[in-house]
């Protein structure tokens, strides 16, 4: 069979994409290669997301995969492993092969990891990647935050207004984000930071209790006892596979732009796997919407 439009991963982005196309009465499929949902499936809670006071993420993803398959849509599990252009496009999965005559590429981006034992098992547990989504459940808490690149002090600022205590950890001897963000972090007194310093282990079983640090100086290994963490060592989007159709920039995102259209006609990317300045649920939304409607328009035309 071929399809009007396929869809690479099934995050918020994918999930949007296939609504807007079932609506406007295109055959759909969208291939993930995990779990439905995206990273959103690691928040327990969701608080600023248009229409909910507070929904979780596997909640939220459940709707929206319910509503694409009211509408329709096909899904499958499948990890895309490239794409070849023709004026219908095929592309590759490790279990098949399928045709479309648009692609969407919304395969979304991964947080990196530290990847220390029970690492997985502690994500929405008292170890988060999100102030913006997570902080306000640490309300007068004490938190570390893991990073100390732009990322982590844009998380270490807004920590700072909600928590009693932010611990920082950062491996280097410096804070490597832009100066005046550092200028502002250093300005906070709450605010403490740990340079030279590592984790090294997670403490607490059903739920972070704190951190096992060591000082890339010394040696010396200490624990620290927090309410909850945050990695912001940044993310790592997974799109080799597209980069032959969909130019990738020094970092490995899609170049598009609020088009969502890449250089290669009938091939879009939506979501947190292209360039964009905010990685956010409603962001994701917003591409899946612009995505599909472009394609809709391709395939019109």
């Amino acid at each position: 069979m071929i399809y009007d439009i396929l869809i690479i991963g099934a995050g918020p982005a994918g999930l949007t994409a296939a609504i807007y196309a079932r609506r406007a009465g295109k055959s759909v499929l969208v291939l993930e290669k995990d779990s439905f949902g995206g990273q959103i499936t690691f928040s327990p809670k969701l608080e600023n997301y248009p229409g909910f006071e507070t929904i979780s993420g596997n909640e939220l993803a459940q709707r929206m995969l319910e509503q694409a398959l009211a509408l329709g849509a096909n899904v499958d599990m499948d990890t895309v492993t490239g794409i070849e252009n023709g004026s219908v496009k095929t592309v590759i999965g490790e279990n098949a092969r399928y045709e479309a005559r648009a692609v969407i590429i919304a395969a979304g981006a991964r947080h990196r990891r530290l990847e220390l034992p029970g690492e997985e098992e502690l994500i929405g547990s008292g170890l988060s990647f999100c102030a913006v989504c997570d902080g306000a459940f640490y309300q007068g808490a004490h938190v570390a935050v893991i990073g100390g690149g732009n990322t982590a002090l844009q998380e270490i600022l807004l920590l700072a207004e909600i928590c009693d205590r932010v611990t920082v950890v950062q491996n280097l001897a410096f804070l490597t984000g832009e100066q005046r963000m550092v200028e502002l972090v250093l300005a906070r007194p709450n605010v403490e930071i740990l340079y030279s310093t590592v984790c090294v282990a997670y403490l607490g079983r059903d739920h972070l209790t704190g951190l096992r640090l060591q000082n890339l100086d010394s040696g010396e290994e200490r624990d620290l006892a927090v309410d909850g963490a945050f990695l912001a060592i940044g993310t790592e989007p997974e799109n080799r596979a597209f980069a032959a159709l969909a130019p990738l920039n020094d970092v490995g995102y899609i170049r598009a732009d609020e088009s969502c259209a890449t250089p290669t006609e009938g091939v879009f990317a939506a979501g947190d796997c292209r360039t964009k300045a905010y990685r956010q649920v409603a962001t994701a939304v917003a591409d899946g919407a612009n995505a599909a409607l472009n394609a809709c328009r391709y395939l019109d035309r």
